[in-house]
């Protein structure tokens, strides 16, 4: 199983009076690393896949340690947990080498704007999707549940 690997900056702004980085901010971050995944990396050049949209259904952020500010990046990994007819759960760890900071996972639902609806995911975006699925890997480190069904 492949992640998806971010480098996130960290800025000045982004601490708050306790001198770490601000809950709400985690959110900006996690959004940052699945542009990347999602937007940029795949599935390739000229590619129609995932440029009609996509909504956030739900999050969910386990903070397991403070993060304050410092000059060297953040790393982001990602990578799918679920992936369902027309939804898929995309997983993190916020991290250095020896420390998680956040895990977290997001419900995204590919959206039609035009149709003002939500759309199937395509063959396309499945098969890239699929190089980055780990079922078993949960973001909280735990297995996933037996006969669990993916949205």
């Amino acid at each position: 199983m492949a992640r998806h690997v971010y480098s996130c900056p960290l800025r000045w702004s982004d601490m708050d009076a306790f001198g770490h980085v601000n809950n709400a901010v985690f959110i900006r971050y996690l959004e940052e690393a699945r542009i990347d995944f999602m937007f940029r990396l795949a599935p390739g050049e000229g590619s129609a896949s995932f440029t009609g949209g996509s909504v956030v259904a739900r999050h969910e952020i386990d903070y397991l340690r403070p993060l304050v500010h410092r000059h060297a990046p953040v790393t982001i990994e990602t990578w799918v947990t679920k992936l369902g007819a027309a939804s898929l759960t995309v997983a993190y760890e916020v991290k250095d080498e020896d420390r998680v900071y956040v895990k977290a996972t997001t419900v995204v639902v590919p959206y039609d704007f035009q149709e003002g609806r939500p759309r199937r995911i395509t063959a396309e975006e499945r098969a890239f999707l699929e190089e980055y699925r780990d079922d078993d890997g949960q973001a909280d480190g735990r297995p996933a549940a037996k006969g669990a069904v993916a949205a």
